[in-house]
């Protein structure tokens, strides 16, 4: 999950020393990928093409796309979309465009680094890109879009500095915990500071004149712009709780933003933080809502939370299901809604559906989903006898929520696999293990809940019974 680009060699002591590092050495592709889907404007019917394009030149992109697209928070109406295109013509260009960002920058950054800098500073920028959408006057389509992305990129030369696995990296990680003022620390450090970077990286990444009107030192040029640094702001104060001087200063200004009498929006805010939750949730970030204000552990006084489960998603996968069993019993397209189900509807980041290989000894992924889980098609192999590394994920006789031990054996080219709690359910046939489903969390430090093992199980006793179907007939 760290990143394989080479460190430099010699420290970065200037901004654009920065700036030049993360666009051309380690984040060149989210740098160009950025850069293209902001070029691109709903002018002209050509440009839907285009877009649609970029996003299905990259499957997980797509699949991250679709599943956003089927959320309440971009997508009202509940109607199943299925295709790119057809999520640019129902939900709208700019609501596209928005998801496409959002899943390029948690997908690039989180597949580079875990490290807990990172996780916060995400949990912040997501927050605070919700609070900026839902509390934006509805003007009109691109203006909310407009201000969620800002949000979301206000932070990104902090997003991008801590996804590196860099010396500067690790010793200003060392400052921080020993408490010195985060700017005095970046100075000390790096020789500039996050907020120049981030505008370094604003002009590098041709992020566009509004990003930039939320950047720049000032006062900002339009009532979208001063939203969004509020609510950036909000995003930080508000991890310490809804009351104080500072957080009601902050609510009076954002109040004025938007035309409202600050009591208002305290209650809004409060709400609005729990959306933000559920978005991290859909953008296959689960673990980052213990960050976000309300969490009950956000303090590390209670162990972790589960997401809750989308009991109308799930309804509605379930009868896609009955649908194909009663149609034409298809495993392939059962056991693919078994792992869009598991990873949408009961929240679990990463899903793989392992068979029996054509020699019998292994088991090995037929199908993956989730971020994290490019690695799992070429490496991924269980000794169907229990042996090996990976012997214990094994399942008994039903669904169980897997639990490691302290010393629990790891793979080389996973961290997470064998070593954290996970939910593992089997597929048989005739009484014989032929196959299993194995959902985890990766870095979410939590065990999956009672209900999502239920809804786990639920979703694979179709599977088992297409399965019975097909051999019966």
């Amino acid at each position: 999950m760290t990143t394989t680009d080479t460190p430099p060699t010699e420290r970065l002591m200037s901004t654009q020393a920065w700036v030049s590092y993360l666009s051309k050495v380690e984040l060149p592709v989210l740098a160009n990928t950025l850069r293209r889907i902001n070029e691109l404007t709903d002018s002209k019917n050509s440009t839907v093409n285009e877009l649609a394009n970029v996003i299905l030149n990259d499957a997980q992109l797509t699949s991250q796309v679709l599943r956003l697209s089927n959320t309440v928070f971009y997508n009202q109406t509940r109607t199943q979309v299925s295709t790119v295109s057809r999520a640019i013509t129902l939900i709208g260009f700019d609501a596209v465009k928005s998801m496409a960002i959002s899943s390029l920058v948690v997908d690039t950054l989180l597949q580079r680094n875990d490290r807990p800098h990172l996780l916060r500073c995400l949990a912040r920028a997501i927050h605070a890109a919700v609070q900026a959408r839902c509390l934006m006057p509805k003007r009109n389509e691109t203006a909310l879009e407009e201000v969620f992305i800002g949000g979301l990129l206000m932070s990104i030369g902090e997003l991008a500095f801590w996804s590196c696995d860099t010396e500067q990296a690790t010793e200003l990680e060392q400052r921080l915990r020993l408490e010195e003022p985060p700017v005095e620390a970046q100075k000390e450090v790096l020789n500039t500071t996050f907020t120049e970077i981030t505008r370094g990286l604003v002009e590098a990444w041709s992020l566009g004149p509004f990003i930039r009107d939320v950047v720049s030192p000032g006062k900002p040029n339009s009532p979208g712009a001063s939203l969004v640094r509020h609510s950036v702001e909000m995003a930080k104060l508000s991890e310490n709780g809804w009351r104080g001087a500072e957080i009601d200063k902050l609510l009076e200004r954002l109040a004025a933003d938007v035309g409202e009498a600050p009591a208002a929006i305290r209650d809004r805010v409060k709400v609005n933080a729990s959306e933000a939750a559920k978005v991290a949730v859909s953008l296959g970030i689960p673990q980052v809502t213990e960050l976000l204000p309300g969490s009950e552990n956000r303090n590390g006084n209670t162990a972790a939370r589960a997401p809750d489960i989308d009991p109308e998603l799930q309804l509605q996968i379930l009868r896609d299901m009955t649908q194909t069993l009663a149609e034409k019993p298809d495993i392939n397209e059962v056991c693919q809604l078994v792992i869009e189900g598991v990873h949408r509807a009961i929240g679990m980041q990463r899903v793989v559906l392992l068979m029996t290989d054509r020699g019998g000894q292994n088991l090995v992924p037929r199908k993956v989903g989730g971020r994290g889980t490019e690695e799992w098609r070429e490496n991924l192999t269980i000794a169907r006898d229990g042996t090996g590394p990976l012997g214990c994920l094994l399942p008994n006789a039903s669904s169980v929520i897997y639990q490691p031990a302290k010393n629990a054996d790891g793979v080389p080219y996973d961290r997470w696999l064998g070593r954290v709690p996970a939910l593992i359910g089997p597929l048989k046939a005739r009484g014989r293990l032929v196959g299993l489903f194995y959902a985890d969390n990766a870095a979410g430090d939590y065990l999956p809940s009672d209900q999502q093992l239920s809804a786990f199980s639920h979703f694979i006793q179709n599977a088992q019974l297409c399965l019975n179907m097909m051999a019966s007939g």
